[in-house]
């Protein structure tokens, strides 16, 4: 990407007022860039939520972790946010008005493949809905704040055509979770308030 590709992509994302969208588009530059060194980035956590319900829920910030072994050099990390505009120190930052956390390895238990969205400036990874949801209601058994987000993620998978409740399911049921019967009363609740 020129240097003027770049100024025109910055300043389309810092123009965004929507602030999904905005957080999309910023996904979708950082994950080019970072993928482009040879470190795919992957949207998880509270971020991962918040695309999957469409902004029903927001994070408040960006949360990336890295599929490969290898560490993201943190030199690199501060190369790529300051050619943004970023400020920030270590992993974290904030670039073109959002806040971007760079955590570490994804540790996924999933059989599913991340959903993959396109966005004007490349392709973001999104941590497979099944876990995303699984963990919101892990979360929200530990924190009574995250009960509405594990609500939405809820709906958001009831509606859903391509979310597969075997794998929830199995997720749910692992011992790094046991959160099946938390699972299947949110099921049976957010369905009947749907319906």
């Amino acid at each position: 990407m020129t240097d003027k590709e770049l100024d025109s992509a910055r300043a389309d994302i810092e123009s965004t007022t929507d602030l999904l969208e905005r957080a999309m588009k910023l996904s979708g530059l950082l994950t080019t860039f970072f993928q482009e060194r040879g470190f795919p980035l992957v949207v998880v956590g509270g971020s991962a939520v918040e695309f999957y319900t469409e902004g029903g829920y927001m994070s408040g910030d960006i949360d990336f972790c890295r599929k490969t072994l290898k560490s993201v050099p943190p030199r690199l990390i501060q190369e790529i946010a300051e050619s943004l505009g970023g400020r920030g120190l270590g992993r974290n930052w904030l670039i073109c008005g959002l806040y971007v956390d760079f955590l570490g390895l994804l540790e996924s238990e999933t059989l599913r493949p991340e959903r993959i969205v396109r966005t004007p400036y490349g392709e973001v990874r999104i941590l497979p809905p099944e876990l995303a949801l699984v963990e919101r209601i892990l979360f929200a058994e530990q924190d009574g704040e995250c009960v509405p987000s594990a609500r939405q993620m809820m709906a958001a998978a009831l509606k859903d055509a391509a979310f597969d409740w075997k794998e929830a399911e199995r997720l749910a049921n692992l011992p790094d979770f046991k959160v099946l019967p938390a699972l299947q009363a949110l099921k049976e609740e957010i369905a009947n308030a749907l319906a």
